[in-house]
């Protein structure tokens, strides 16, 4: 499989191990473990932030496993949902870097055209979230709305 904006082909990413029930040296109280994740998702941190801070801080190696479910699904069934999605968010603060680089650095004609991939990208994800149900359909992605939408 090639990458998405370049002739190269992408390097193959590693796999889980395969496994059906957590070890049994990791913590797998249900309720302790929501209990966790609702109270990270209040300090601000998104679900990757929670996977690694539940992995390294409470010795739990897979929520999904020892819960059923993935936090991104604890999260909406507690109603702390974010908005928008975490993938988008990530691109939305790459953008607002590079755009920032380059009101400063107007002749850097290779971000500029990482910006226009990039941006590229978010409107192909604003559109998937769109046709899924996630977003509202009058939600779109401006570089001047984006910096209102990331400091809240």
């Amino acid at each position: 499989m090639a990458r998405m904006h370049t002739r190269r082909k992408g390097k193959s990413g590693s796999k889980k191990p395969y496994r059906s029930e957590p070890p049994k040296w990791s913590n797998v109280n249900q309720d302790e473990i929501t209990g966790k994740i609702v109270e990270l998702s209040e300090q601000g941190k998104s679900t990757s932030e929670i996977g690694l801070t539940m992995r390294d801080q409470f010795g739990v190696p897979d929520v999904s496993m020892a819960t059923g479910k993935k936090i991104g699904d604890i999260l909406k069934e507690k109603g702390i949902e974010p908005k928008p999605p975490e993938d988008i968010r990530n691109l939305i603060k790459r953008a607002l870097g590079l755009h920032s680089h380059l009101r400063t650095n107007p002749k850097d004609m290779h971000n500029k055209r990482a910006l226009n991939n990039l941006e590229s990208k978010i409107r192909r994800l604003e559109k998937y979230y769109h046709r899924e149900g996630v977003l509202p359909l009058d939600w779109r992605y401006s570089i001047e709305t984006a910096e209102i939408l990331i400091s809240r």
